[in-house]
């Protein structure tokens, strides 16, 4: 599907940027719940995005030195007996944190994710078909799905 990393991060990158909206909103803003985001307020949009990315910072991190990545093995598990059950959790934990650490982590997670994945020999993630399915999963793909949701909540707050 891609000929190398950089047109995977390129691509990825793409996709995150439309994202990168959200910081712009006051933190008014991004508590509101707005209907058309499935009642999600921006503040629980950034924190799903964030969690998944983390997710995904974590599997890089491990591939960046192993062939194989132990947080990946227990995600894929957790979420084969758990599913949509860890969502809520992400939504609990991540609505605790302060507005100023979820502003932080969300200005500094897509790109430390970015950064590993360079790192990472391409026959770990991007020539690994299970490896690339997962990181098109929780960047690109995961992107598009929550699309409309930002649109939503970018119309709500005006923008």
């Amino acid at each position: 599907m891609y000929l190398d990393s950089l047109e995977f991060l390129e691509e990825e990158r793409d996709a995150w940027a439309p994202f990168e909206a959200l910081a712009a909103l006051t933190d008014e803003q991004l508590s509101v719940p707005v209907e058309g985001a499935h009642g999600w307020t921006g503040r629980q949009l950034m924190g799903h995005l964030l969690a998944w990315q983390d997710v995904a910072l974590a599997v890089a991190t491990e591939l960046a030195v192993n062939e194989t990545s132990a947080t990946k093995a227990r995600s894929d598990e957790e979420w084969a007996r758990r599913g949509d059950a860890i969502n809520d959790e992400i939504d609990a934990t991540w609505g605790e944190l302060p507005m100023t650490e979820l502003r932080e982590r969300f200005a500094t997670i897509p790109g430390q994710l970015r950064g590993y994945l360079t790192v990472v020999p391409e026959t770990r993630w991007l020539k690994h078909a299970d490896h690339q399915r997962f990181f098109l999963d929780e960047t690109t793909a995961h992107y598009e799905e929550h699309r409309p949701d930002l649109e939503a909540i970018l119309a709500a707050a005006g923008r």
